[in-house]
């Protein structure tokens, strides 16, 4: 049903034919998605389906990398990117895009959880798509660079042409409905949202955020930023390090400033550092082939010396969060020191900025531990802790040994925060880039799985994991509060659960803060 059932049952309790907690127990999370996205105005045939991994239809002319979509940005075309799969390198051409398409990942990779935080449709996984120098083989289908086609991220489908895309954008229906949601909720589950810049915290707040879940820090350094964050990591020296830190230090201020200035008032989870190598760092494969060719100067063999230094088999459980902060001493100082000064600039300013601090990938006690203790010293050294207010350290959940320790983090951290993408991929053993299009579409054809655990939280295995973390933290910490910052945060079916779990609040991207909303209320309805 269309967004017309949300105006009936605001119609209804006008009317006096119900009550407004009768209207949100009634509603639909999938007609307030619909209300929220454009969609089709036509039918068509698809030419081709992957997993439908950010909602809304969307048209435009399609193109194969950044120079061709930035390019056609500036004719004023709409475009479509579409690619083998994205990287942090692509995101200046993913935020103008009207939508894009991936031959590869799924629901939890980088192009789908990018995509779902900028409010873009996507669909990827599409994995019968090729390109080479002439295109994007569909087939026995040649789609050129400049070819209009339409998407539907909600499905997954393809097309070729113009189907024509609109509505969206929600209701005053809409926004009454989800007011009495909040008035059923409140004091008992909030919902924050996934933000990692200023204008993006600004869009959750307006879309009725009640702060940020989580900010992924490394993705304040994309686009021209992205050598910032390689000059750190690629550092051959230690004094080559600490410029490069000092350089980055300077640019985070100023995006904290922005964002605490859009969420003021409001408590904002800042995630440290967390890039996965092969996702920030130049393609290893290329800068070889260059060097074969003689193309590379001084600098690009000494860069791709550095890169083959840093190369992982296996990017997603090496070098990164955490451990990349141990490797790289003085990383995680740096982002403190900038959060720290940001902070104080907010306090001047008359703000009132309530932080909290996460520390990613923990798997051990003693990691976090060493990481706290580092950041109590850039508190001490700065000012007394006191000015800071309400400044809190807690640690994401997200590795299964985390889950299972979470008794012993507890003593010293103040909240956990689940990190539900990851938390899957570890305990399933799936690659969350690699098994949705392929393994697990064909266990669902098989009845192996019901759902895909990367939308549905899977209860059986994830979902005990959380539970039993959320118990022994809590048993050791009664004060400990409790959040999710995965996309399931944002997934009604996975609310369901994670409410009667026990969480403080569920965070997802600015976009899916309406259906959490609801979700929400729901479940706290259904629970009484």
């Amino acid at each position: 049903m269309a967004s017309g059932g949300i105006h009936e049952l605001v119609a209804a309790v006008n009317a006096g034919e119900m009550s407004a907690v009768e209207a949100v127990m009634a509603a639909s999370t999938t007609e307030v998605e619909a209300a929220l996205h454009a969609q089709f105005d036509s039918a068509g045939t698809s030419v081709a389906t992957g997993i439908g991994a950010s909602p809304g239809a969307a048209v435009g002319q399609v193109y194969f990398d950044v120079d061709g979509c930035l390019d056609a940005g500036d004719r004023g075309e709409l475009v479509i990117l579409a690619a083998g799969e994205t990287s942090p390198a692509d995101e200046i051409a993913m935020r103008l895009a009207e939508g894009i398409i991936t031959a590869k990942g799924g629901t939890a990779s980088h192009a789908a959880v990018v995509a779902r935080g900028w409010g873009i449709p996507a669909v990827c996984g599409a994995n019968s798509l090729t390109f080479d120098d002439r295109g994007m083989h569909i087939g026995d289908t040649l789609v050129r660079a400049g070819d209009t086609i339409s998407i539907d991220g909600s499905t997954g489908e393809i097309f070729l042409g113009d189907l024509g895309a609109a509505g969206g954008g929600g209701s005053e229906d809409l926004d009454t409905l989800l007011t009495w949601a909040d008035d059923l909720r409140a004091g008992r589950v909030g919902v924050r949202s996934n933000a990692d810049s200023g204008a993006d915290a600004e869009q959750a707040r307006k879309l009725g955020a009640e702060g940020i879940g989580l900010c992924r820090t490394e993705h304040m350094f994309l686009g021209d930023r992205l050598p910032l964050v390689q000059n750190v990591i690629l550092a051959a020296t230690d004094a080559d390090a600490t410029h490069a830190l000092e350089q980055l230090g300077t640019m985070q201020r100023a995006d904290f400033v922005e964002l605490l200035t859009a969420m003021d008032g409001l408590p904002v989870t800042i995630r440290l550092l967390d890039p996965p190598l092969h996702e920030f760092l130049p393609d290893r494969v290329e800068l070889a082939v260059a060097d074969a060719k003689g193309e590379l100067d001084d600098l690009g063999r000494n860069v791709a010396d550095a890169v083959r230094t840093w190369s992982e088999q296996n990017p997603m459980l090496g070098t990164r969060g955490v451990r990349l902060a141990i490797v790289r001493d003085g990383l995680y100082r740096m982002q403190v020191k900038s959060l720290l000064a940001a902070v104080q600039e907010r306090l001047a300013a008359g703000g009132n900025p309530l932080i909290g601090i996460m520390i990613p990938l923990v798997s051990d006690v003693a990691e976090f531990t060493m990481v706290r203790q580092w950041i109590d010293e850039e508190i001490m050294a700065l000012v007394d802790a006191s000015a800071f207010g309400e400044l809190t350290v807690g640690t994401m959940i997200e590795t299964p040994r985390s889950a299972l320790t979470a008794g012993d983090i507890a003593v010293h951290a103040q909240f956990f925060s689940f990190g539900t993408n990851d938390l899957t991929q570890l305990t399933w053993g799936f690659s969350r880039d690699d098994v949705e299009a392929r393994v697990i579409s064909r266990y669902r054809e098989l009845g192996i799985l019901d759902d895909n655990p990367f939308e549905h939280l899977d209860p059986l295995g994830v979902g005990a994991l959380v539970a039993m973390a959320i118990h022994a933290g809590r048993n050791v910490n009664p004060d400990l509060e409790i959040g999710i910052c995965g996309e399931h945060g944002g997934d009604p079916r996975s609310i369901q659960f994670l409410v009667k779990a026990g969480v403080d609040y569920v965070s997802c991207s600015p976009y899916r803060v309406p259906v959490a909303r609801l979700a929400v209320a729901q479940a706290l309805g259904a629970g009484g």
